[in-house]
Order: structure tokens, then sequence, then C-alpha cells
């Protein structure tokens, strides 16, 4: 199994700029999680293409709310950020990321039409800040996987503990990457489609 996810993941990305006539499929999926989590940077490290960003600097009349653990933070996604992503050769994802506030739920709705499945980024740092996201992932029951974006110093904690702090179903994926390595965040990405694919068949 690792095997097979290594060499999938090894041909995720192309170099082209058009979609290979080899594709035979495509899927839309969200990339979500809090503020901070690492969305735009998640998004850019796996993008075949220049993804697009729609990052602004975040104001002082937003100091108040838009709260996050990296205090030298000082850009923040306001409508979306979209990147496209080959896998073996065969699948087109293409990725949206949502804004993270809260106050931006209306438009983070709309983005998730369509979609077939959603990546949700958390912060061990700041677990409750995942439980927004997660809770509308529900609403929508839109299929999910869980990827633990590894910060210096965060905090460790075993699969277990994750699942009962994040209230997990047991078939859930959850899986640990850092945003800004290909390789596990690629890797992240398969976990999701195999979910997608296993909660098809068994629908």
């Amino acid at each position: 199994m690792a095997s097979k996810a290594a060499s999938e993941a090894s041909g995720a990305l192309s170099s082209g700029k058009y979609v290979d006539s080899s594709v035979a499929g495509a899927a839309k999926i969200m990339v979500v999680g809090p503020l901070g989590v690492g969305k735009t940077t998640f998004i850019g490290t796996v993008s075949e293409i220049k993804p697009l960003s729609t990052e602004a600097v975040m104001t002082q009349a937003g100091a108040s709310v838009d709260v996050t653990v990296d205090q030298a933070k000082a850009t923040t996604t306001v409508a979306l950020d979209f990147g496209r992503m080959t896998l073996d050769g065969e699948l087109v994802l293409y990725l949206f990321g949502t804004p993270g506030q809260q106050r931006f739920l209306p438009a983070w709705r709309d983005l998730a039409r369509g979609a077939l499945g959603a990546l949700a980024l958390v912060d061990t740092r700041d677990l409750t800040a995942s439980f927004d996201a997660l809770g509308h992932l529900e609403d929508l029951g839109l299929p999910f996987a869980v990827a633990v974006n590894v910060f210096p110093g965060s905090p460790v904690h075993s699969d277990g503990e994750l699942r009962a702090a994040l209230d997990l179903l047991p078939d859930t994926p959850l899986v640990a990457c850092d945003a800004r390595d290909e390789r596990p965040s690629v890797l992240a990405l398969i976990a999701l489609v195999r979910h997608l694919l296993l909660a098809a068949e068994s629908s």
C-alpha cells in the first residue's frame, strides 16, 4: 500500500499547463480549516499550475475577530484559493481553498457546491479552532479527511486523542502532513480520494 501511494505521489504533479489527454476524470475538492492553518500554503505546494490566491493584508480593524495562533501572520484569504493537481495521470483534482473566518461562511457554502469531498486541515496548537469547519462539512453532508498540519513546536497527540478531541467517525481518514512539503501533502489528498472511492462503492 505504501509503495503504491509513493508511486501515485511521484506522478501526481505534471509540468503541463493544460490537462493531459490521459486524464479520465475530475473532482472538485475543498480545502478547509480555520484562519492560519495553512490552506493557501497547502494548495500552493501541490498545485501543478500557478495557484490563484486572494490573499489580502490583515487590517487593524479585523484584529479583534481574525485571531490566529501565529501572531506573525499578516495576510488572509478573502475569497478563495484555487489549484489543480493530477493524480497518477488519470484523475484531476480541482482544489478550492476556503476563507477561514466565520463571517465568510456564505461564500464557503457557495464554494462547496458540486464538491465531492474536502480535506480539513487542523492545527494541534488550537484544535478548537477547527470545530466550526468540521461542523460545516457535517452539515453539508460532505465526506472529508483530516490532515494535521505539523507546525514547529506543535503539541504531539496520538491518533486516538485527536479523534476523540475532534469527534471523528472511525472511518474518517486522519493523517499528518506539512503543508510546505509536497510528498506528505499529496499523500493527504490520496487518503481523501481513497476515502471517497470507498464511500462511493459502499453507497
